[in-house]
This record gives C-alpha cells, structure tokens and sequence, in this order.
C-alpha cells in the first residue's frame, strides 16, 4: 500500500517512470518501497457512438496521509506523467480504512 491505478496512460510509459517515480514516493510517504503497487488498467472510452482517446486518470488508493503528503504525492505523479509527455491528467484519492484493510486475515 498505497496503489497506483493508471488508465488512459499507455503501459509503456507507465514502466519508463515507475523506477524513478516509486523512488520519489518511497521518500515522500515514508514506506519501504515493496509496499507500492502501480496498476495498469487497459480502459476503452465511448463518445457519440465511437472509441475515442482516452484520458490520463490514476487513482490512488491509501491510508490517508494528510493533505501536505497528499498534495507531494499527485505533483510527483503529475511530474512524472509530464516527463512522457502526459500534460494534462486527473489523480483522485481514495482512502482506505484500516480496519477495513485485512492482509492475512488480519486488518491493520
């Protein structure tokens, strides 16, 4: 934890920034970097009756961090989305419960 779940970003550009951008993350979140997981999800966007191209929209799902960490967090994310040529994207955070959140069978 925390994942990353990008659609509209095409899986190779997800690769080329996961190193960097997982390292930026590891320092601004403060956990082992094992804990992160970036998900490519293949999405198909409809409008007026066709296929069009889709849009670079990642989630983010957490134990909430507070908004100073949350803010580091997207304008990395955006950062690295830019550096493949991404200008524009939308990142949402969704925040889990721990004791909602079970691994083993046991919540945190």
């Amino acid at each position: 934890m925390p994942q990353l779940i990008f659609r509209g970003v095409e899986i190779e550009d997800i690769k080329k920034i996961s190193t960097k951008l997982v390292d930026d993350l590891e320092a601004i979140v403060e956990c082992p970097r094992d804990y992160f997981t970036l998900e490519y999800i293949e999405s198909l966007n409809i409008f007026d009756e066709r296929e069009v191209p889709g849009y670079p929209f990642i989630e983010v799902k957490w134990f909430d961090r507070g908004q100073e960490v949350k803010d580091k967090v997207a304008k990395s994310i955006d950062d690295a989305l830019k550096s493949e040529g991404y200008d524009n994207t939308d990142i949402f955070f969704t925040n889990l419960n721990e004791n909602d959140y079970y691994e083993n069978g046991k919540h945190f």
